[in-house]
């Protein structure tokens, strides 16, 4: 139990999760998600250990988280398990749920978007502002669609 709280990379669907994250990444932007030369398991620790924001979610008609960083765990005030249990959708304020309609349907389009920013909700009601958010397509390994995933560096909490 402890491992699936504290140590989920190191589970086998999570480091192949993780690789796809990583190719897909890479096949939209053509950029490193980030520097990791070593095993598909060092890749997944570091990524879930990395210094920015990374989640993802499956492709349900109402999408639910299937990845959340320690960053992004910490940042929703979610364990593991609860943040893999949630539909994306309930971090979004009613208000801005059209406007992140459209930029999952944008990305999903093109593969992914860029330089987004908007207001999310964490767990405690804590509302904060993303900043240059990337979105991207995550494909498996026959290149089939497998959801889509944020990464960002900038967040502001909103007092």
């Amino acid at each position: 139990m402890t491992s699936m709280i504290e140590f989920p990379w190191q589970q086998e669907a999570i480091i192949r999760h993780s690789q796809r994250l990583v190719d897909s990444f890479q096949h939209w932007t053509g950029d490193y998600l980030l520097d990791v030369n070593g095993s598909p398991l060092e890749t997944a620790k570091a990524l879930f250990e990395a210094p920015f924001v990374l989640a993802s979610h499956g492709t349900e008609l109402d999408p639910v988280f299937n990845y959340g960083n320690r960053k992004a765990l910490e940042l929703w005030e979610l364990s593991w398990e609860e943040f893999t249990r949630m539909p994306s959708r309930k971090t979004v304020r009613n208000v801005e749920l059209e406007d992140r309609k459209r930029l999952l349907a944008e990305a999903a389009t093109k593969g992914f978007v860029n330089n987004y920013s908007g207001i999310r909700t964490s767990s405690s009601g804590q509302q904060f502002l993303i900043e240059n958010v990337l979105l991207w397509n995550v494909l498996d390994e026959q290149n089939q669609y497998y959801g889509q995933a944020a990464f960002f560096s900038n967040w502001k909490f909103i007092t």
